[in-house]
């Protein structure tokens, strides 16, 4: 087990969330203050990457939702901010060893479907690694999970079946599409949209990929939701910056966090051991 899973079960006396949910650029606020149990900065955890990214906290707070203890972290780094491989998978492991179950991965991306307008929120069925960097390159941790892992379901079927009933349920739109990881920190230029349309690819980003590779390695499910903060390059007629995408996600923020609450006080889980 991680020092930092330690340190925070200490400081929680044991209390294990069933469900961690991963905060994007722009998204805040996510529990009212009466359902906080605990909030831990990154830097009481040992090891932990602190991000460096304006609109990413630094923080897990542990709450309540409905019967369920939620983990919410605060932010995240990215390779482009120039981490080692070990700041990627020590939030992702850390979850596995303090229990959770399931993993909902947020961030904010870019359209490249007229169609998918800022504002949307997309359901990630698959993505494509574009970065060039895979975070289980190294020696292997036979502890989590094999040389070779398996990536033939990312993003769980199980648990997405169950977010679109949600959605229909509370009369949320959300669309499902592949998503693709560019290393950043430049956004992509209108060449590289284009071919990405080719491949099928919905949605843009700089993030969720590497998480979603180390929480698959070690059989921790997730699902993910894309905030669309802008279309990308070639569509879009602006310029595109971090500024827009913090404003637009921050315009998205009821809506998407409604839509994960509502998920959670339903969450029907299952046994990971079983195919599904």
């Amino acid at each position: 087990m991680l020092k930092s899973s330690k340190v925070f079960l200490k400081k929680t006396k044991n209390i294990k969330p069933d469900v961690a949910v991963i905060l994007g650029s722009g998204l805040t606020n996510f529990f009212e203050k009466k359902n906080i149990i605990k909030l831990i900065s990154y830097r009481e955890l040992p090891n932990f990457p602190e991000p460096t990214v304006k609109g990413h906290l630094g923080k897990v707070v542990l709450g309540k939702i409905k019967s369920h203890n939620i983990l919410c972290l605060h932010g995240r780094s990215h390779i482009y901010e120039g981490i080692n491989t070990n700041s990627l998978k020590t939030p992702i492991r850390f979850l596995k060893d303090i229990g959770c179950k399931l993993i909902i991965i947020t961030n904010a991306a870019g359209s490249i479907h007229k169609s998918i307008k800022p504002g949307s929120i997309m359901s990630i069925k698959d993505h494509i690694n574009w970065s060039g960097f895979n975070p289980l390159i190294g020696p292997n941790e036979d502890d989590y999970g094999p040389r070779f892992s398996d990536m033939s379901d990312p993003y769980d079927k199980f648990y997405r079946k169950q977010l679109k009933k949600i959605a229909k349920k509370i009369n949320q739109k959300i669309y499902e599409g592949t998503y693709c990881m560019f290393s950043g920190p430049s956004f992509e230029t209108p060449a590289e949209i284009k071919a990405m349309r080719t491949l099928g690819v919905s949605a843009v980003g700089m993030s969720t990929v590497p998480e979603v590779i180390i929480a698959n390695h070690c059989s921790l499910p997730v699902v993910a939701l894309s905030v669309i903060t802008n279309q990308a390059a070639g569509i879009s007629k602006n310029k595109l910056s971090h500024k827009e995408t913090l404003e637009q996600a921050a315009l998205v923020e009821k809506k998407i966090l409604k839509l994960i609450k509502n998920f959670i006080k339903e969450l029907i889980f299952y046994d990971t051991t079983r195919n599904n």
